[in-house]
């Protein structure tokens, strides 16, 4: 059984900064891909940024020069820094991984999301 859980989310002044934090727990032998996406309300569910286990990366346009994806592969840890933050960055944000286990190949996980909120 694999867990992710997020953490870093909050209240956050047009402008300002926060960095998010996800974690893949349980029997993970590899993790592959890792992104972050977000849900505003009433939208559809986006991608944000992900990055693969070699270190590529990839961003949403809206992301691109505000946002920065990383990970500890280590750690099974993924990570989003997020600067000059806009009203429409409010969104709940959510982790995705994709790993293999000691039982299974190319799982697919989501975290319970945590909620960002952008206003003055």
């Amino acid at each position: 059984q694999v867990q992710v859980v997020e953490s870093g989310g909050g209240l956050v002044q047009p402008g300002g900064s926060l960095k998010l934090s996800c974690a893949a727990l349980g029997s993970i032998f590899i993790v592959y891909d890792m992104g972050w996406y977000r849900q505003a309300p009433g939208k559809q569910r986006e991608l944000v940024a992900t990055t693969a286990s070699g270190g590529n990366t990839y961003y949403a346009d809206s992301a691109k020069g505000r946002f920065t994806i990383s990970r500890d592969n280590a750690k099974n840890s993924l990570y989003l820094q997020m600067n000059s933050l806009k009203p429409e960055d409010t969104a709940v944000y959510y982790c995705r991984v994709l790993v293999t286990t000691s039982t299974s190949s190319y799982l697919e996980y989501w975290g319970q999301g945590t909620q960002v909120t952008v206003s003055s």
